[in-house]
């Protein structure tokens, strides 16, 4: 042990005890990842809004990493279960990671991410997901950018559609409290959450979080605002959005900003969109979170005008790499042996034998030579079927052995439709 005159002894990463926590412990949770994040709430906001969210059984998921006495890091992870290639399945959405400032630099954030991923492997889950506050954190401990959002923007003027968007007479449109719909709301979601890649099932305390309408939040803008779709069966889709009036010299200067948009039906894809692009006094209109294939994009009369800011939303980590490829759906048939490094999971280092068509997958251990050689952090940006294996192979970050091996297998990775998450866990 050396000893550093600003942050004291300095201990290497294999003497940071990391263990679970007491419920009495969550507070300490919460200040030191409240800290690390630069939270604006205080200490018993943050346990107030987090501990419901956790639930009683996720406590046991949390883990700290302590000196001496005190808690110095930490990292959590959800139990949800999230639409993957394939279907609905259990997914670790890592979450409250941080650690205290002055511990920064210290091999505390590995000793925790070491044990995390440990644990979930000796627990049997397959696959963990998080939402990255900065993107050069986590590729070196196996997560790959799997995903992508975008804000989409459009000035008021040029908010149209094309006219043979399609359009159902028959649909209603209702703008209400989100808490006079929440039902409506949702049955939708969970609707499409058991379909759309990367949408996860909500709890109640989740609805909770999303439905949250405290002024002090709302950045300026309106109270949080409900507008739902019906048909003649029922509800056929919703958008949740805030508008803020502002006026200038020419005029009404206002923006609407819709913070989730769901539908089950095209119609009523059409209806939601027309609804915020038709209030009044509203200059432009922001979409927070949308997929890279947004409708949007093919129903605007005007595409050009759409403005877009994307960023990255998912990273994915292969916790059982065989598991994981097994697991996964594919869209055309392929055989090939991947080599896979990985210096955090040992149980995953190898070459992996994959077969899969439409049917099934099988993935097994083989001394065979490998077609594809990556990294871990590499085959889990390419899992979502956003991110090819064949881009990354043109930026030189794997090595293919076999001939048009990348090609192949990213034609049995495709996915119909870009992942959306849109909730930051």
């Amino acid at each position: 042990m050396t000893n550093n005159p600003v942050t004291g002894p300095r201990q290497s990463p294999a003497e940071w005890t990391v263990r679970g926590i007491g419920r009495d412990e969550f507070p300490e949770v919460a200040r030191v990842v409240g800290e690390a994040l630069l939270a604006p709430t205080d200490v018993e906001t943050r346990v107030e809004r987090l501990l419901p969210i956790t639930g009683g059984s996720g406590l046991a998921r949390i883990l700290v990493a302590v000196d001496g006495d005190e808690v110095v890091g930490a990292v959590n992870s959800f139990d949800f279960e999230m639409a993957m290639p394939g279907g609905p399945r259990q997914v670790a959405g890592v979450t409250g990671v941080g650690v205290w400032p002055t511990h920064r630099r210290r091999g505390v954030l590995s000793a925790l991410m070491r044990r995390q991923l440990a644990d979930l492997h000796a627990a049997g889950e397959s696959v963990a997901a998080l939402w990255a506050s900065e993107g050069g954190i986590y590729g070196r401990f196996g997560y790959g950018a799997a995903s992508m959002e975008a804000e989409l923007s459009v000035a008021s003027p040029y908010a149209a559609l094309r006219a043979d968007a399609p359009r159902d007479p028959e649909l209603t449109v209702r703008l209400s409290d989100p808490g006079s719909v929440r039902a409506e709301m949702e049955a939708l979601f969970h609707q499409e959450a058991a379909t759309r890649i990367g949408r996860f099932q909500r709890s109640e305390a989740w609805w909770d979080r999303v439905l949250r309408d405290e002024s002090s939040e709302r950045g300026g803008q309106g109270p949080l605002r409900a507008v739902v779709v019906s048909g003649p069966g029922g509800p056929q889709g919703y958008a949740l959005y805030r508008a803020r009036g502002e006026w200038g010299a020419a005029g009404p200067l206002g923006e609407l900003r819709v913070q989730e948009m769901v539908s089950t039906t095209p119609a009523a894809r059409v209806a939601l969109y027309e609804h915020v692009f038709s209030r009044d006094l509203v200059a432009r209109i922001v979409l927070n979170s949308t997929a890279m294939d947004d409708p949007l994009w093919t129903l605007a009369a005007d595409r050009q005008r759409i403005g877009a800011v994307p960023g990255t939303a998912l990273w994915v980590r292969l916790v059982d790499v065989r598991a994981a490829l097994a697991e996964r759906a594919y869209a055309a048939p392929v055989e090939a042996v991947v080599e896979v490094t990985d210096r955090h999971a040992p149980w995953n280092a190898g070459r992996w034998s994959l077969k899969a068509d439409r049917d099934g997958a099988r993935a097994e251990a083989t001394e065979s030579g490998p077609d594809l050689s990556l990294d871990v952090s590499q085959l889990g940006a390419a899992y979502l079927g956003q991110n090819t294996l064949s881009a990354q192979l043109a930026a030189g970050v794997l090595t293919e052995h076999t001939p048009g091996a990348a090609e192949r297998l990213d034609a049995a990775l495709r996915v119909p439709h870009a992942p959306l998450c849109a909730v930051i866990f």
